[in-house]
């Protein structure tokens, strides 16, 4: 199944706080919107995705629990990037100095800033141009570092903010580079036959 982009901007123009009421309201579906207005509505991930999108996020976890660089959030966090789309990564990640500076109501709902580090996982569903406009739009945001990652293809697209994206066939590793320093994504049980 894939996600369901739904158009009404001359007739309902929903604010952020309505947004938020309908996504509370609606909690077993992910929404996103774009920047402008369109309800994005994905379905659930079939299990494959869901194990990958799982050790992605277990292994970026284990990382930030070993230092206070930053904060760690899974694929159900929402953030309101600057352009004002509301978008949910697979997997991010916020510097703690940008996370301090949020007030706790701030805390409490969808996240107002761009993370510093994105990834996207492919389902076998996903169109790949609209994965691709998604990672530059966070780019555009603020984002410093993104992954789009392919399983099937065993491929990812390193998204760098001033740079041309690098595509690599069939790493066995990712660098968080500069951003996550120390960070290394195993992508052996990511590309695996599960």
């Amino acid at each position: 199944m894939t996600a369901i982009t739904l158009n009404f901007p001359s007739i309902l123009a929903l604010t952020d706080e309505q947004f938020y009421q309908l996504c509370q309201a609606n909690a077993d579906l992910r929404l996103e919107r774009t920047n402008e207005g369109e309800l994005i509505i994905m379905p659930p991930t079939g299990g494959e995705t869901g194990h990958r999108n799982s050790r992605i996020n277990q292994q970026l976890l284990n990382w930030s629990d070993t230092n206070n660089l930053g904060i760690a959030f899974d694929s159900s966090t929402g953030f309101k990037l600057p352009n004002g789309a509301e978008r949910s990564p697979d997997a991010s990640w916020v510097r703690r100095e940008r996370w301090e500076a949020l007030s706790a109501e701030q805390k409490r709902r969808f996240l107002p800033l761009s993370p510093d580090f994105v990834v996207e996982l492919r389902s076998e569903t996903d169109s790949l141009t609209k994965l691709q406009a998604k990672m530059q739009e966070y780019l555009d945001n603020g984002t410093q570092l993104g992954w789009l990652i392919e399983p099937q293809r065993q491929q990812v697209e390193i998204y760098r903010s001033g740079q041309e994206v690098e595509i690599l066939q069939a790493p066995k590793t990712l660098s968080g580079e500069e951003v996550l320093l120390g960070f290394e994504l195993n992508l052996q049980p990511i590309f695996s036959n599960l």
